[in-house]
């Protein structure tokens, strides 16, 4: 195969990468759903949402470690689709600095 070729390919999925990047918006909860927080496929925090019965004046750590626990399990999620994403498009080569 013509490097040339290769490189335009590998700038393709790139490109094709970056747009699935900015369409993706994955959800993580906590709590049993108490807490939840929006992430899109760059790891922007989008949104959070806190239910009413989560917010206790007693206990603002709880809901504090709910953040975090939300927050982290939006940003695992943005790390699967990239990854599954990423595999599918290569039919698993790893390709370096392609994500």
């Amino acid at each position: 195969m013509n490097p040339k070729q290769l490189m335009k390919q590998v700038q393709q999925m790139q490109e094709q990468m970056q747009q699935r990047m900015t369409a993706l918006r994955v959800e993580g909860s906590a709590g049993g759903g108490m807490v939840k927080a929006a992430m899109n496929g760059s790891k922007e925090l989008l949104a959070i949402i806190i239910d009413k019965e989560a917010v206790d004046p007693n206990d603002v750590e709880m809901l504090q470690d709910l953040v975090v626990a939300a927050v982290n399990e939006a940003s695992r999620k943005v790390d699967e689709e990239m990854s599954s994403s990423v595999g599918a498009m290569t039919g698993g080569m790893k390709i370096p600095g392609l994500f």
